[in-house]
């Protein structure tokens, strides 16, 4: 596989019933993230800040992450883009609101993931998680639904599935 090439985004669009600014307000602070999707989450939410991506004990995997980067743009109710490196390069992160009716329009791209193996895999485990991730935060946001605290023996079950 050429290392150089990169492959095609991340590309996914869903509707959230409230207004874009407070989908920005989930997207651009940590208690926001955490409400929705992270545990210990940090944003510095302007260009130039940072932002810190924190799971612990998460899904019914229960996995421990952390992972993040630069914020590269910030347009309150708008845009919201920053880098993270899920494969160990950076990819770019943009989540764009476009207001629809009485809610937002949110679309999320993510793009620099290249043709190596761990890439790809980052990219096939990212393209499924941010599906995850905007439907949490849409039942978050139009139902105040937040994600609990999945049972320790969850782990298991996971792992006899993935055996047999």
């Amino acid at each position: 596989m050429a290392g150089s090439q990169s492959v095609p985004p991340i590309e996914l669009v869903t509707y959230i019933n409230v207004v874009p600014a407070r989908v920005y307000e989930a997207l651009t602070t940590g208690a926001g993230w955490d409400a929705w999707f992270t545990q210990g989450t940090t944003i510095d939410p302007r260009p130039g800040g940072k932002i810190h991506l924190r799971w612990q004990n998460f899904g019914a995997g229960r996995w421990t992450a952390e992972d993040g980067g630069p914020v590269l743009e910030a347009l309150p109710a708008q845009r919201f883009v920053f880098q993270w490196s899920p494969s160990g390069e950076p990819t770019t992160v943009a989540f764009t609101l476009n207001p629809l009716g009485t809610g937002t329009l949110v679309h999320l791209v993510e793009q620099g993931y290249k043709r190596t193996t761990s890439s790809l895999q980052a990219c096939l485990g990212c393209a499924t998680g941010w599906g995850e991730a905007l439907t949490l935060l849409k039942f978050y946001l139009e139902h105040g639904i937040t994600y609990g605290t999945v049972p320790p023996e969850a782990a298991e079950l996971v792992a006899i599935q993935a055996e047999g």
